[in-house]
Order: C-alpha cells, then structure tokens, then sequence
C-alpha cells in the first residue's frame, strides 16, 4: 500500500496517510476519473470502510479527498450515522484530521495560506471553493482545453460533461445563471466549473 500511495501522494504526506488508514480500517480504492465526485466513503455490509478515490487527480487534491472521506468515516464513528454528511461534526473532524498536513513540507507554500482560509470552514468539495480549486488546478498533470465558466464571455454557449448544451448569462452573487439550450430551464454554475466553450 505504502507503494501505491507514493505514486498519489506528496512524499511527505504518505506516512501520515498511511497511519490514518490503518488507524481507522480502511479499504482504500484508486479507481478510474468520476466526473461528478473526487472520491466517496462507504460502510461495507460486512462492517468494513471502503474509501475510493479518483486516480487522475493531482497529489494534493488527492490527499486533500483522501482525509476528506477519512473524515466522513471517523466522524460517523465518532458521532453515529445520523449527523449530516457535510454538517459541523464531519467540518471539525476533517479540520482536526487535515491540520498535521496543512505545513510547508507537504504543500507548496502559496497553497498554505489558501489552505488556511478555507479549513476554517471547509465545504462539502474542494471544488465548492472556486478560490482552492483553481489555486490547486495548476498542479494537474493534464492540459485541459477547457475553460471555466468566469472565463467565458457572456451569451457564449459551452457543453459540459454529460453533453448538455447551456448559454451563459447574468452572475447572481457567486454564481453564474446558464439556460439549457434543448429545455430553457436556469441553472446555476460555480464559476470555477470547466466547460467547453461552443461559441462566443
């Protein structure tokens, strides 16, 4: 296991997982890209935790899912199973967990300060947080061609994963209104989510 983790992992952060994950039992799978989750937390039938998480993802957003779901885990151990997933138990416990990873030998030292402010009150996906998402996007691997909502100019028409096709409109307060071009409907999208852009 401690061979696999380097592969994902900052090489500073790997003993440190790997204590967590035999401290708490669990199961951990690297699985293929999931577009709508970086990873998940499931209690087996059986009693066992099984943890999954995405392979392609960069080594500190990988760790930063790993102990997100640890989280979910020890927090519903801790608790019982009728917490909210994302609500205050599951916030201090992933504070707790993440904090003795949250230094300069495991993340760079312009993510820290990023880090910081979002730990104060971490949200249910890093991905939530437009500010650590794209701070944390300039360590993928992958060049993407795409583009984030923010980017796009406004009444531009961009496709997302699934193939739907929107057109960009006003911003609310932090989120942008996009009409589904086949049905009219409004929905609202995180500035920081990629797209790819049709027409401008």
């Amino acid at each position: 296991m401690q061979d696999t983790l380097e592969k994902y992992l900052p090489e500073r952060a790997v003993s440190l997982s790997m204590a967590l994950i035999k401290e708490n039992g669990v199961h951990l799978k690297i699985v293929n890209q999931r577009v709508t989750r970086h990873g998940d937390y499931r209690r087996m039938p059986n009693g066992s935790h099984q943890i999954t998480v995405n392979a392609t993802l960069n080594k500190y957003r990988f760790l930063i899912t790993l102990v997100h779901e640890i989280a979910h885990l020890v927090a519903f151990e801790k608790y019982g199973h009728r917490i909210k997933p994302h609500g205050p138990e599951w916030k201090r416990t992933f504070q707790y967990l993440m904090l003795p990873f949250l230094r300069p030998e495991v993340f760079p030292s312009n993510l820290l300060p990023i880090l910081a402010r979002h730990f104060r009150n971490p949200k249910a996906s890093s991905d939530t947080d437009a500010g650590l998402s794209l701070a944390l996007k300039q360590f993928d691997v992958q060049e993407s061609e795409k583009s984030y909502i923010f980017e796009l100019a406004h009444g531009s028409v961009f496709r997302i994963y699934n193939g739907k096709l929107f057109q960009k409109r006003n911003k609310r307060v932090k989120r942008y209104e996009c009409v589904e071009i086949a049905t009219g409907r409004v929905y609202l999208f995180q500035p920081n989510a990629e797209v790819e852009l049709i027409n401008d």
